[in-house]
């Protein structure tokens, strides 16, 4: 039975009927099938992210605008994505989320118009925004006019970066033009077996190139988090993908002109127990390994650290912790991958990073045990140079409080890489165990003492032993913290169960740190 419309209460029945139209456009049978297939609707993901009742809809009761192969016969509302605005713990974010359900998610029009709202909102509000994407890309009916509103929410993409923090969680297909949205993001969130990105599908591939593979492959949630580091995390469902994106946000200010949000924090004066377990952490040989994360662990506080891409690139960690209460984000060398050199990969990752803290005020601090960049003709060929540079521009252009502590290998260009003196940190520490030199010791002695031990060689003598002592001399006399400490390379020496102390104050001394780099339109880095 139809509403009386020349009634108020048949206008009021009328609009409650949209209104329920609206929260289930395409019926309880598509829900049951997204349901099916692992997944959530775009509302219970919302829902799930965000406080309780917070939620507030925009143009729940769109529709598209297409007429091409009879789609003026159906016209579902909201046409295919949910947006608005709500609050994550109290804190105003923008968001959308693709309803899979709805002709795929498809990108229309009208469906592209929501999304530009919902980011206009957040520019102008300055909140985070928050993609959830879970659709086929653009919607084939409409042609160039879906297209282009890729265009737009691209344009919009960029002039938000740096400006309010943006985050995707893929959740599903995110294919062809879409996928450029979120690697335009600061951070993608994906979960395993059920995300995929690709700009060409495995269908197309296999016409066109005659190769055979399938979606996992191609672009699932796994390879993006290990091989391509387009990921930042690696979720085990929907779930822990929001819990993760929850987290992140608490560690974020929500624009470039606000502050992260603070925690209550009391300081202990006394050394911790993991405070002096760092006295005894590094081995006596300087090639065995040790876990960087026992470092970050003993600085932070409750030694909670909330990792980015750990599984891309693992011989560079980065993330957010808090030292009393502060935001802060950490770079460091792992010498348990790789023994903690710098590839393509990891100077890529570290500096994009690096940059993402600087945007947002988020002082900096680099935990130093590197040898150098990795040797090989594969990664000179693929660009070591340039793309080794952009760690080096990242941090040189970086403006923000900028704290290093080297624990025990600084080596050649990597040292000057990883937050050195001279590159602008404003507090370099340095361990007792910490060599700063141009090289390691063995590499050193080949060319310093070759004279000597080709006579030694040549004499019959013992040129093990004679190298032995080489070394120890080298070690001794350059490859210590105390050089770089005599020439003001090294601010202090410190021992290691005192990190954290000296990294409270200097971030302490460091808060109201104003720096401007010379005025430019934008610098040139080499991308």
């Amino acid at each position: 039975m139809q509403p009386d419309l020349t009634t108020t209460a048949g206008k009021l029945a009328d609009f409650r009927r949209r209104e329920a139209l609206s929260q289930e456009p395409s019926g309880q049978a598509a829900i049951e099938k997204q349901h099916a297939r692992g997944k959530n609707t775009a509302r219970e993901r919302i829902d799930l992210l965000v406080d309780e009742g917070s939620f507030v809809e925009f143009d729940a009761l769109a529709v598209h605008r297409s007429t091409a192969f009879g789609m003026e016969r159906k016209k579902p509302l909201g046409d295919g994505v949910v947006s608005g605005y709500a609050t994550v713990d109290g804190r105003l974010v923008a968001l959308y989320s693709q309803d899979f359900t709805v002709y795929g998610g498809s990108l229309s029009q009208v469906n592209g118009e929501k999304i530009v709202k919902v980011q206009e909102f957040a520019l102008r509000n300055g909140c985070p925004v928050i993609g959830i994407n879970d659709g086929g890309g653009a919607r084939i009916q409409e042609g160039v006019a879906s297209l282009a509103m890729f265009a737009d929410i691209f344009r919009n993409n960029v002039h938000a970066s740096g400006v309010v923090p943006q985050i995707s969680l893929i959740m599903g297909p995110c294919a062809g033009g879409a996928a450029y949205s979120p690697a335009l993001t600061d951070f993608v969130v994906m979960v395993d077996k059920t995300s995929h990105m690709f700009i060409t599908g495995p269908d197309v591939i296999r016409t066109v190139t005659g190769e055979d593979v399938d979606m996992e492959t191609l672009g699932g949630a796994r390879q993006h988090n290990t091989t391509t580091g387009t990921s930042a995390y690696l979720a085990t469902d929907e779930a822990d993908a929001v819990g993760f994106v929850r987290e992140l946000l608490d560690f974020l200010p929500s624009n470039n002109l606000a502050e992260a949000p603070l925690t209550d924090w009391l300081e202990d004066p006394d050394p911790t127990e993991e405070d002096l377990a760092l006295d005894g952490l590094i081995p006596d040989a300087a090639s065995q390994p040790y876990d960087m994360h026992a470092v970050i662990a003993a600085i932070v506080d409750d030694g909670h650290f909330l990792e980015l891409q750990a599984l891309y690139a693992p011989n560079i960690v980065i993330g957010y912790a808090r030292v009393e209460g502060h935001t802060i984000g950490i770079v460091a060398n792992q010498p348990l991958q790789f023994a903690g050199t710098l590839d393509i990969n990891a100077s890529e990752k570290a500096a994009r990073f690096v940059r993402h803290c600087d945007a947002f005020n988020i002082p900096l601090l680099t935990l130093v045990d590197v040898p150098g960049f990795l040797p090989g003709k594969d990664q000179e060929f693929q660009g070591i140079i340039r793309r080794g540079a952009k760690l080096l521009y990242a941090y040189a252009e970086a403006t923000v409080p900028k704290l290093t502590v080297i624990t025990r290998k600084a080596y050649g260009g990597a040292y000057i890489v990883m937050g050195s003196k001279k590159l602008g940190a404003d507090l370099n520490l340095a361990w007792p165990t910490a060599q700063i030199g141009v090289m390691g010791a063995q590499g050193a002695v080949n060319i310093l003492y070759r004279g000597q031990l080709k006579e030694v060689a040549d004499a019959g003598g013992d040129v093990e032993a004679a190298r032995a002592d080489a070394v120890r001399q080298y070690e001794e006399e350059l490859l210590n913290p105390y050089q770089a400490a005599e020439l003001g390379y090294v601010d202090a020496v410190i021992a290691p169960s005192e990190t954290r102390l000296q990294i409270v104050r200097g971030l302490r001394a460091l808060r109201d740190k104003r720096a401007l780099n010379p005025a430019k339109k934008h610098g040139n880095i080499p991308l």
